[in-house]
This record gives C-alpha cells, structure tokens and sequence, in this order.
C-alpha cells in the first residue's frame, strides 16, 4: 500500500544553530523577516497560533505586487509542531486547496532541525509547485530563518 500523501510531499531542512525555542519564536514571531526568499519581502504576516486559528502572510514581489497567503492551523505544539492548510480561510470557509505544510523543530545537541514539508492533493500540484522553485525558494527562507534565530541566540 503507498502513501499518497508522502508521494506528493516536497521538504526541506535545515540544522540551525540556536535552541529549539528560539527558532520557533523566529519562525512565528519574526516571520516579516525570512518568511519570503530575497528579494522578496514579507510586509505581514498575522498568525493566530492554535488549531483553528488563521495565519495571513503577505508577500511582495520586487515590482510591488503583493500575493496575499491564507491558511488555518490545524496542529499547534509550541517549539515542537505547526501544521496548517490552505485548504480553508479563517472561520473554516472551503477553499482550493493546494498543500498541508508541516513544520518541525526538533533538538539536535543545543542547535535545532528545522523541516518544512509541503504536501500535495494530486501529483500534478506537487510537480507545479516544484516548478514554482519550491526547492530554492524554501531554502532559501530556510536559510533567513536561521540568520534570524542565530541573530536571537546571540550566535551570529
């Protein structure tokens, strides 16, 4: 028997140099400075940390353009585990859905393992988010993610 969802899942990881607690207070607290690859920039997000609540992030583009990002949260852990979809906006309004994100932070001897999967309804909405430059530009942020929590942790 296979997994679909596995089948359809894109990831990236990362070990960062600061404590657990840190990098999750990076990721939701400080998420207008790595959230988007540069040159992009975020100019807000809002999240709502608990299963039910909304996470609303803004992306700007070098030109100006922004793309708007809505989602719920279905899993909190803090420092632990965020899960959340863009299956449904706030208030559980359906919408086209297109990933669950899974994201971890799990202690690795003082630094922190940082993992973001991405999975997909359909092979062909994991294949078109591979093409979006799911690999770079999530490493990317990974990356500003980690100059971020190092920065927190005195580190850098």
């Amino acid at each position: 028997m296979t997994n679909d969802a596995v089948l359809n899942e894109l990831s990236v990881t990362k070990l960062i140099d600061a404590p657990r607690a840190t990098v999750y207070r990076a990721y939701t607290e400080h998420m207008t400075e790595w959230f988007a690859p540069r040159p992009w920039t975020t100019p807000s997000a809002e999240l709502d940390l608990r299963p039910g609540g909304f996470n609303r992030i803004t992306m700007r583009s070098p030109e100006g353009q922004d793309m708007p990002n809505e989602g719920v949260f279905l899993e909190v852990v803090p420092n632990e585990k965020l899960v959340f979809t863009d299956a449904f906006r706030p208030g559980w309004v359906p919408a086209g859905p297109f990933m669950v994100v899974i994201v971890t932070f799990t202690e690795e001897g003082g630094q922190t393992r940082y993992t973001a999967r991405a999975r997909h309804w359909t092979e062909e909405a994991c294949k078109q988010h591979e093409a979006m430059g799911f690999i770079q530009g999530w490493g990317i942020c990974a990356e500003q993610l980690a100059e971020v929590a190092e920065r927190l942790a005195g580190r850098v």
